[in-house]
Order: structure tokens, then sequence, then C-alpha cells
């Protein structure tokens, strides 16, 4: 019997949840990824085109929350950065680090990076659509027990339930 190499699920839940009080407690905020992609977007474009950067309602106000400093200077984006390594790390300390596309006998490795790739993309404009990702909405919501991060969890569960069923051939 091969031994489990993964954090017992309610142990991790239970950190989780602890990790989000804490951050709501020190920050005033939850936790989010899309606070840290929305800034590396606005350091590009603050590059790339300073007037445009200067003349936009969206980019105006956000670069007066990091005024003096780069917009990739928020704590939001070190968060990112950390999972990011955390996670290599995790992987590689516990022998589960493999650099290769999972994905179903039915599916071709061309077919799995171009829907990672748009499912990506389309994760990034939901997340602007929705004011948040699913750990900024869902997660970070149901912590202070706000209605909306209640209905945003049951829409995400509900709707991979239902994609689930429709999409299911191409990993069995």
């Amino acid at each position: 019997m091969e031994e489990n190499k993964y954090m017992n699920p309610y142990l991790a839940g239970f950190l989780l949840g602890l990790l989000l009080l804490s951050t709501i407690y020190i920050t005033g905020r939850g936790l989010g990824a899309s606070g840290a992609i929305k800034s590396a977007v606005v350091a590009g474009v603050e590059v790339v085109a300073p007037s445009h950067t200067s003349n936009t309602k969206f980019y105006q106000e956000y670069s007066k929350e990091h005024e003096g400093t780069s917009p990739l200077m928020n704590w939001l984006v070190f968060e990112v950065v950390g999972v990011l390594i955390g996670a290599f790390l995790s992987g590689l300390i516990s022998g589960r680090l493999d650099l290769k596309f999972e994905k179903g006998p039915n599916a071709t490795t061309r077919m799995r990076f171009w829907g990672a790739l748009i499912g990506g993309m389309l994760w990034g404009i939901g997340s602007q659509l929705g004011r948040g990702c699913t750990s900024g909405a869902a997660l970070s919501g149901m912590a202070v027990m706000s209605t909306g991060g209640l209905l945003v969890m049951i829409s995400i569960f509900g709707g991979a339930y239902g994609f689930a069923y429709f999409l299911r051939k191409f990993w069995i």
C-alpha cells in the first residue's frame, strides 16, 4: 500500500480557517489572488503606457493606494509568490513534484494546455467582473459570515458539479 503524501484534509481546512481569520484581523481584509494579478497588470501598464495610467480612472484610484511605491509592493503579490514557492517546495520535499500535464485518456496534451490557458483567462476576467477571485469572495466572505460569500460558495460548487457532468468524458 502506498503511503499517503498529503496532509489530513480536516487539519488543512482548520489551518486555512486560522490563516483567514488572522489575515482579516491583521490586514482588515481576506486572502485572494486576483489583487496580486491586478497589481501586476497596473505595474505593467505603468511601464508600457504611463500616460494611459495617469488618464484612466481605474489606474488613478489604484495608484492612490500605492502612492510613492510600486503596485508590486502590495502584500497580496507577496502572498501569491509565497504560495507558488511554498507549493513548489511542498511538492519537492514530499516527492510529488512532477512537471507534466495531467489529463484523461481521451484528452491530448494540446487540448489540456489550451483548456488550462483559456480557463485561466476566463478566471481572470471573471474575478474582475465578480470583484475578486474564489478565495477572496468565497473563503474570505464565508470567514466573516457574509451572505455574498455564502452565495458565491454555493454558486462555485453548484457550477462545478453542473459542468463536471458534461465534461467528465474528457477524464474518463
